[in-house]
């Protein structure tokens, strides 16, 4: 049985911006208290040695957390390491190949920048889609195309899955883009790379119940 997902706040740690291992650990710590309710690890330089060490060390503030982990792309490490699940992208392992070795009780996200992409998704193997890049990102050099945020709307009413929002997202408009339906957002630069990570984790959640109109600059 798969578990209910709070997507509203979702911490990508980027090892760089974070300051290694122990970075990523005081980071997530801090934006936990916060309130960031998914953390996943996306380390694509990294050694396989330096994933699971890494995942191992966050995996327990997580969990007192009662807050998922998830790996980005590597199915063996979240396994190996007992991590609550995985996000693939359109190169990586298949999501479907991804939920056959997890099992059915892990989470799956897809990451997903179009509508055909949308549409294919599996609502039988997919937990949430990830939709971007919003805005321009400079923490994904090989992201897809920016799709803006009347694109973003546009895939948001044709989704079937929850969805978060990802891409140069931050306290200017977060709002925005929950507005238009996201029902979270991924950030990376915007807590990672803040001098206080748990109170920017506490005002992008507070942005989640601020009604707000995009306006014609942010489309």
């Amino acid at each position: 049985m798969r578990r209910e997902l709070d997507l509203t706040v979702y911490l990508v740690l980027d090892p760089d911006l974070c300051g290694g291992i122990d970075g990523m650990c005081r980071v997530t710590e801090s934006a936990l208290e916060g309130g960031v309710t998914l953390v996943q690890l996306r380390a694509p330089q990294w050694k396989k040695r330096q994933w699971v060490d890494a995942a191992r060390a966050l995996l327990p503030l997580c969990r007192c957390a009662n807050v998922p982990l998830l790996i980005n792309d590597q199915v063996d490490v979240a396994l190996a390491v007992d991590a609550d699940g995985v996000h693939v992208g359109q190169q990586d392992l298949p999501a479907a190949e991804a939920r056959r070795l997890l099992g059915p009780s892990r989470i799956v996200g897809l990451s997903a920048s179009n509508a055909a992409q949308l549409a294919a998704v599996d609502a039988g193997v997919v937990d949430y889609v990830g939709v971007g890049p919003v805005y321009p990102t400079g923490t994904k050099p090989d992201a897809s195309p920016v799709i803006g945020l009347a694109g973003f709307g546009e895939l948001m009413r044709q989704k079937t899955l929850p969805a978060v929002a990802i891409g140069g997202i931050g306290p200017a408009n977060a709002a925005a883009v929950y507005a238009a339906g996201a029902d979270g957002i991924a950030v990376v630069s915007a807590i990672c790379a803040a001098a206080d990570p748990r109170a920017a984790a506490a005002a992008l959640r507070a942005l989640s119940h601020v009604s707000a109109t995009p306006s014609a600059s942010e489309s």
